[in-house]
């Protein structure tokens, strides 16, 4: 149950952005509220220069982001249309799955459509399993040569490589005490073996193929699509955090995905594909508790100077 000063807390916030620009929200199924639909931050008084996809984590909300994060709302000051979806696999969406990816190039050509965007820049980016999707899509829209590709994309501490979270995952069951075990790793544990029918012991070309970057497939067949795509990668490393709070290593944390990404694709001779690293930036709201797995860590004014130079 949400406190009432945490409720006040929430309504106010999301009355005062919705002062600074105006929002629409959307279902595509109005027999559904849970699932596609999005909600549309649009620029006041001010023509629309382009538009982005901003896509949340596993298990959150359009609402959340809002909340989250005022890049939509920098954004819009900017001539920048937003879009937080969910898409028609729900708030526990896995991403980079084809159903999510089919759901996600529906939504992008439907609202160039209902906003006249034809012709406008797109970017793409989004938080966690949302910036894995955004890579993923990325990706697909030059493999498959999508009507609509992104200008630029952003993954903010995003999993990349399901091959390393599977067996970062599993090594912090072996390594942890068998009654506390956090329940969130045995779920994507299961979940991830479900989503790529199989482990990498015995799938190994599934994860290779779903995943947005791995780090054994030396084809680099994924990434490689984005050669000339210019990308920017955001992690808060803060290892101690994560070993004081909850036992982890690096092998559960997805730093190492985006730096071994954006290593290879420089080596590939993408002169835009950046990393950026901060320090206690991760907090989260309402209480502003401190987390480095966090869409704070990702700076507005950086985030969008960044998109619209590209």
């Amino acid at each position: 149950m949400i406190k009432t000063n945490t409720l006040l807390f929430l309504i106010l916030i999301i009355t005062k952005i919705s002062f600074a620009q105006k929002t629409e929200t959307i279902y595509l199924n109005q027999k559904d509220s849970t699932t596609n639909m999005y909600i549309a931050v649009i620029p006041e008084g001010k023509p629309i220069k382009s538009f982005m996809f901003l896509m949340d984590g596993f298990g959150a909300s359009p609402q959340g982001v809002l909340i989250q994060t005022e890049l939509p709302k920098y954004a819009a000051q900017q001539g920048i249309l937003t879009i937080i979806p969910i898409l028609k696999t729900g708030s526990l969406y896995f991403g980079v799955d084809s159903a999510s990816q089919q759901s996600l190039k529906q939504q992008i050509e439907g609202v160039k459509t209902k906003y006249k965007l034809e012709g406008k820049d797109f970017y793409i980016g989004g938080f966690s399993i949302g910036g894995s999707c955004a890579v993923k899509y990325a990706e697909l829209a030059v493999q498959k040569n999508y009507p609509t590709r992104p200008k630029a994309v952003f993954a903010v501490d995003a999993p990349l490589d399901w091959e390393g979270f599977y067996n970062g995952a599993k090594r912090v069951v072996r390594l942890s005490d068998p009654a506390n075990v956090n329940q969130e790793i045995t779920y994507m544990i299961d979940r991830i073996e479900k989503e790529m029918n199989g482990t990498p012991k015995t799938a190994l070309a599934n994860f290779h193929h779903i995943s947005p970057y791995s780090y054994t497939d030396t084809t680099q067949k994924a990434i490689k699509n984005l050669r000339e795509t210019p990308i920017m990668f955001i992690s808060e490393p803060d290892i101690q955090w994560w070993l004081k709070e909850r036992g982890y290593d690096l092998s559960y944390t997805n730093i190492k995905d985006g730096v071994a990404m954006i290593n290879e694709l420089q080596k590939l001779g993408n002169t835009k594909a950046v990393l950026v690293t901060t320090t206690n930036k991760g907090y989260r709201k309402p209480n502003n508790q401190r987390h480095p797995h966090s869409w704070s860590i990702a700076e507005p004014a950086e985030v969008v100077g960044w998109l619209v130079k590209q």
